[in-house]
């Protein structure tokens, strides 16, 4: 009886198990129908309102900076040329690469032993030529002196004739005397022509007497010339390059032993566009002379020299496009011969201009313009120029409104913004500046000053930033990169 009664409470638990494990079954599937059955609450859709920074377009007058690459050159360039041969037996002392001369100085000499030998040989040809026509202006005055005396003598006999014609034709006279007279007569008058002979052969001879001196007087300009070329003269100051000489050395006549190049007097070619060319013209077609700035960059130190556009190249190059201009530099400290520099060319102002970032104008010109209740437009503008990262456009129905200064794909016509007008907007960012340990101040400084290719200019002004207790990020990384560090 126990055992049927506890194996009744057994199973009559486990009933009641499982009704409670199927009522829940039940409550848990009744309440998911009723969850998928049920209809989503509707919540009300909110506009999203993104913020863009904003500024106004303002009219201004504005100068296009025309930004090329070109390369420095010297105005003034002479190739040095031996103009004798022979052994150089003088040198300049600074006869070396990058050596200085100045105007006028010995550049080199060459032995000048043969030349000082032929330049008296024609020092003595010349006296001989001077003393031969001494000699040949007194045979001519002898000469006219003896033709005087015959004339004389011819006159004398004339008269003579003469008078034994007249006692003749009186009857005292006979014909055997007017005879004789007449045969001296013209004995006379042929002594006479000799003599006119002899003059005239001493005028040849002094003559002939002055050829020779000209003559030599020519040969002895030409052996000073001879001797005057054994030496090389500076034509004006400046430094020397591609030098092929040594003191001792044999030179050819018409030799190239050097070239001088005037550091003083630097230009600066470089080569725009056809377009960029046409901006810099005047209302004549000429080009003007604007202001331009050469900027070297030395290890973030810019060495920069003003000058003015001076001249365009006469032809186009073959194979080359654009123009080709030149402008003269004024104090180009530091810069030499070949130098690659930016340069950067103050075209003619613009009037009634704005200037906006490169982001706010998309490729069909278009900008956003903040409309009413902040919600943004779209509107046309005319871009006239781009420098680097700006734009130079011309707008005049939007000025006054604001602008978005950054488009983005979320942003377009009739969405609704937050606009942001920073109170520091225009005020340039700082560069990032470090501090340098003792040890690396040193390191980058010994670096600077072993460098030869630096000029002195340049290696003072980075001296200079580099012992300041903050030193632009920029040029430290710039110097360690060519540091190998």
């Amino acid at each position: 009886m126990r055992f049927l009664r506890r194996s009744l409470v057994g199973l009559f638990l486990l009933s009641v198990t499982v009704g409670i494990l199927a009522y829940a079954g039940q409550s848990v599937f009744s309440a998911i129908q009723a969850r998928l059955s049920s209809e989503p609450m509707q919540r009300p859709p909110r506009e999203r309102v993104f913020s863009v920074n904003v500024a106004t377009l303002t009219p201004e007058t504005i100068s296009p900076v025309l930004t090329a690459f070109g390369e420095v050159r010297s105005r003034r360039t002479l190739e040095l040329r031996a103009e004798a041969s022979g052994r150089v037996v003088d040198l300049h002392p600074g006869f070396e690469e990058g050596g200085r001369v100045e105007a006028g100085e010995l550049i080199l000499r060459v032995d000048p032993a043969d030349a000082h030998s032929a330049l008296e040989v024609a020092r003595t040809d010349l006296s001989a030529a001077e003393a031969d026509e001494r000699d040949a202006i007194r045979t001519l005055a002898l000469a006219k002196e003896e033709l005087a005396a015959t004339e004389d003598q011819a006159k004398l006999q004339r008269q003579a004739l003469k008078r034994q014609q007249d006692l003749r034709s009186r009857g005292v006279g006979t014909d055997a005397t007017v005879e004789s007279a007449e045969l001296a007569a013209a004995a006379a008058n042929q002594a006479v022509v000799s003599r006119r002979q002899s003059v005239a052969q001493a005028e040849a001879a002094l003559e002939n007497a002055r050829t020779a001196v000209a003559r030599a007087r020519i040969s002895l300009a030409e052996a000073e010339r001879d001797l005057a070329d054994t030496e090389l003269h500076a034509s004006f100051s400046g430094t020397l390059s591609d030098v092929a000489l040594v003191e001792g050395g044999l030179v050819s006549t018409n030799e190239r032993v050097a070239d001088l190049i005037d550091t003083e007097a630097l230009e600066v070619s470089f080569r725009v566009s056809t377009v960029q060319y046409s901006r810099l013209l005047d209302d004549s077609g000429k080009l003007r002379p604007v202001p331009v700035v050469a900027a070297l960059d030395v290890y973030g130190a810019d060495l920069e020299a003003t000058g003015r556009i001076s001249r365009e190249s006469g032809a186009v190059a073959e194979g080359q496009v654009g123009r080709l201009l030149y402008a003269r530099l004024d104090q180009a400290a530091g810069f030499r011969p070949g130098d690659f520099v930016t340069v950067r060319v103050k075209e003619p102002a613009l009037q009634g201009v704005a200037r906006l970032p490169a982001s706010a104008v998309n490729a069909a010109s278009e900008v956003l313009v903040l409309a009413e209740e902040d919600r943004l437009e779209t509107a046309l503008v005319e871009v006239l120029r781009r420098e680097g990262d700006d734009v130079i456009l011309r707008a005049p129905g939007l000025y006054g409104r604001d602008v978005v200064m950054e488009r983005s794909p979320l942003l377009g016509a009739g969405i609704k913004v937050r606009p942001l007008r920073p109170e520091a907007a225009g005020v340039p960012e700082e560069p990032d500046m470090v501090e340098l340990t003792p040890e690396r101040r040193k390191a980058l400084i010994s670096f600077i000053e072993a460098n030869p290719m630096m000029p002195k200019e340049a290696k003072a002004r980075v001296k200079a930033k580099l012992e300041q207790p903050k030193v632009p990020a920029q040029m430290v990384e710039r110097i360690e990169s060519r540091m190998g560090g």
